[in-house]
């Protein structure tokens, strides 16, 4: 079974116009925060649209940004350096100063973060990042080594005053109570980024507990898992619209999606750009039916099992 199900452009959506008028819809823009970065509420995701190879990546990236795409989404591990380097290779010919482009280290200290900052660099064959975030922090132990001596918060802080990046930020997905602790410690984070899908609410929810002390800080909030790595829809829990649609209804700035082929992203791109936000009420059908189904890690298997220490912390890519 594939990953996702895509619709065709139908009539409904577009009458009698071509792909070509997909890229003549505006594109939702939304400030991020008080990054105060302009980014479109669609964020093309890093390490989905390398799946297919390097040809491939770059055809999906050159075409988000004809449709109007400017946010796009890397980090240092996706594809062993490959993400970061199919964006050097695609942003050449003026496309660079189009975008609005984001990466990411996982190394926890100053020096690793810092290697990798300028790898990535190289990589993107760029002078600066509009948008370093500190990549996929699971656990307190993390915590403890971010904020300590020669942590890689101090890699962040240092990289921001050299002007190489211009906004700085941290994601994860494991466990909202790390999320909070990141919040709590430094007052200099600009963006965050964590998932919002429909089965969220029902197990260790980002959405009911750090979102909204997110939106308190003015930060950029930036989501993710819509459709649970492809698990929600696999499991028949609910239409990848559903998903897409649910989570741009939540009280976020952009979501990051993952797409494997141009008819995928156009997919997206057309959702987002035709985008009705659900009502209360339908949101809360909507939860009411996906309860019944199957959540928790069963399905978002990147979140912590509360009767399982040892259970293994999901690193991006590891499945899809």
């Amino acid at each position: 079974m594939k990953r996702r199900t895509f619709l065709q452009l139908s009539s409904a959506a577009l009458g009698s116009a071509s792909m070509t008028a997909l890229a003549d819809l505006p594109m939702p823009m939304t400030t991020l925060g008080k990054s105060g970065l302009r980014v479109s509420k669609f964020c093309l995701g890093g390490f989905h649209m390398r799946k297919g190879g390097e040809e491939q990546g770059v055809r999906i990236i050159q075409r988000a940004i004809d449709l109007g795409v400017n946010f796009l989404d890397s980090a240092h591990k996706y594809h062993s350096g490959e993400s970061d380097i199919t964006y050097g290779k695609a942003l050449q010919g003026g496309r660079r100063q189009k975008v609005i482009l984001m990466t990411k280290a996982q190394l926890r200290d100053r020096d690793g973060a810092m290697r990798q900052l300028e790898e990535s660099l190289k990589w993107m064959k760029t002078d600066y990042l509009d948008l370093w975030q500190c990549h996929e922090v699971a656990t307190h132990e993390e915590v403890d080594k971010i904020f300590g001596p020669k942590g890689s918060l101090e890699a962040f802080v240092k990289a921001k005053e050299q002007g190489k990046v211009r906004h700085i930020g941290f994601t994860g997905h494991h466990d909202p109570t790390v999320h909070q602790r990141l919040l709590d410690g430094f007052d200099g984070w600009e963006t965050v980024q964590h998932p919002v899908n429909l089965i969220d609410p029902h197990y260790l929810s980002f959405i009911d507990s750090v979102l909204p002390n997110i939106r308190k800080k003015d930060l950029g909030l930036i989501a993710m898992k819509s459709n649970a790595i492809g698990n929600i829809t696999k499991n028949a829990v609910a239409s990848i619209d559903e998903c897409l649609r649910f989570a741009w209804s939540q009280n976020i700035d952009t979501l990051v999606s993952g797409v494997e082929t141009v008819s995928e992203l156009e997919h997206n791109v057309l959702a987002c750009k035709t985008f009705q936000p659900m009502s209360r009420q339908e949101q809360q059908t909507l939860l009411s039916r996906t309860r019944q189904g199957k959540f928790g890690s069963e399905v978002e298997q990147y979140k912590k099992k509360e009767s399982s220490a040892s259970h293994p912390v999901h690193q991006d890519g590891d499945w899809v």
